[in-house]
């Protein structure tokens, strides 16, 4: 196959030694005709000639050089499949890693959260529980301080005569005399004592245990429970701790009594059992583990023992007044001048000025040993209130009581009057000690401390 282009076609080669004259008129002819068209590229072989137009020719070079690239990039990746393979594969399994670890810290993400909102859930039902339980503590709490409010560790008299003493005391306190002092009661009442306790809320009030799926996630309902009940612990403590306060300043007055007038508080004691009683012997103990609430609650409880064991020996102690109302004396204890006989004479007691028919009370527990007329005493009530201690009531006009008779303190045993050796209305008082008298405002004056604290 030759291949020429229409160029050299049209002028042929030259051969000097040969000369044909047919041949130079057909190169004529064909350049000739040859003159008036476009050019083009020709292909010849075996004798036989393809012309080709340049556009054509160019598409074939074109495709004939695509295909060789082909061919090459063919054989590139059949020389170099196994590395591309095996980057490709490695590729994958990066990305395969890559995936599956994002989806493990997913999941832990996830877990962490779900155990996250397990625990906040789990604190919080264990922090409600604890409120809950300290909620309970507080309640149980409560009702000790109401047990102790209500009961009486004074011995006094409740009711309208503790009030009709209280409202005698109100003058005797103001005239300046001396035994300013309840005529019936031990001590005064506390003035909240029926009264509830500021702690104590309405049933309604109280915080009240919060279902879990309406707080969960918010702490504010917590915290303010907690702050409520802080609240009313501490109103708890204060209230225990004057409670406590109150108790020990009771104690040492009641002490003091026995102190300022002599007596044997053990002997006084060992003489006011109560009859039929006795249990076996169970020492108090304080648990180890025992917060302030209750190791004051403790020393309140065992204060209280104390002081009703000198209650009941006061109660036999007569330091109350005899008569209701304000306290005028018209004569004193010690020597004097006999109204009579205008000579100096010991009086043995106190004559209290009242008018005839006022009521005579006993000033202290005891038993009744004489009701008759008794010399210069004319009507008279002699009360033995053990120990040694008793009392005398002179010159009355009526006697409401037998000889035998138990008393109690503040009761009435007779009316004022004016018989045997008087020269009016009033009442003879005396107080002995082993039959000695002694001087009554001692026991007055001391019970009076008692009282106004």
């Amino acid at each position: 196959m030759s291949y020429r282009s229409s160029q050299f076609a049209e002028y042929p080669p030259h051969h000097a030694h040969h000369h044909h004259p047919s041949r130079h008129a057909t190169a004529a002819g064909l350049s000739s005709r040859t003159k008036g068209k476009r050019s083009g590229y020709t292909f010849a072989h075996g004798g036989r000639q393809v012309r080709f137009g340049p556009v054509v020719f160019w598409i074939a070079v074109g495709t004939v050089t695509l295909l060789g690239i082909w061919s090459a990039a063919t054989a590139t990746y059949f020389a170099f499949r196994d590395d591309v393979l095996t980057r490709l594969i490695a590729r994958q399994a990066d990305m395969q890693y890559a995936y599956e670890d994002r989806i493990a810290a997913l999941r832990s993400q996830v877990d962490r959260t779900t155990s996250r909102q397990l625990l906040d859930q789990e604190q919080f039902e264990r922090k409600l529980d604890e409120l809950m339980r300290r909620q309970t503590v507080l309640e149980s709490r409560a009702g000790a301080l109401n047990a102790l409010s209500e009961v009486s560790v004074t011995g006094s008299i409740r009711g309208s005569v503790r009030k009709a003493g209280r409202d005698a005391d109100a003058g005797s306190a103001q005239s300046g005399k001396p035994s300013p002092i309840n005529d019936t009661a031990t001590s005064e009442a506390p003035p909240d004592r029926n009264a509830p306790f500021d702690f104590r809320q309405p049933a309604n009030n109280r915080p009240k245990p919060v279902p879990l799926t309406n707080v969960t996630g918010d702490t504010n309902r917590l915290m303010q429970l907690e702050s409520s009940l802080d609240q009313v612990e501490g109103r708890q403590i204060a209230e225990l701790n004057s409670i406590a306060d109150g108790m020990d300043s009771r104690l040492r007055r009641m002490r003091g009594v026995f102190s300022d007038l002599g007596l044997n508080v053990a002997k006084m004691a060992a003489g006011t059992l109560y009859p039929g009683t006795g249990g076996p012997y169970v020492p108090v103990k304080l648990r180890s583990d025992s917060g302030p609430f209750e190791r004051q609650l403790h020393r309140i409880n065992l204060t209280r023992a104390q002081i009703d064991r000198l209650d009941r020996a006061l109660a036999l102690v007569p330091y109350r007044k005899p008569v209701v109302g304000e306290l005028e004396f018209t004569s004193g204890f010690g020597v004097r001048v006999d109204p009579f006989v205008g000579r100096p004479a010991m009086h043995t007691g106190l004559d209290f000025r009242a008018t005839t028919g006022d009521s005579v009370r006993a000033t202290a527990n005891g038993k009744v040993i004489a009701a008759n007329w008794t010399g210069g005493y004319g009507r008279m009530v002699e009360v033995n209130h053990g120990n040694g201690l008793s009392t005398r009531y002179g010159h009355l006009s009526a006697i409401n009581v037998k000889v035998g008779q138990s008393v109690k303190a503040g009761q009435v045993v007779g009316e004022v009057g004016s018989t045997g050796r008087s020269t009016g209305p009033h009442l003879h008082y005396e107080t002995r000690i082993e039959g000695d008298a002694v001087d009554p405002q001692k026991f007055l004056r001391a019970g009076a401390r008692l009282n106004n604290g």
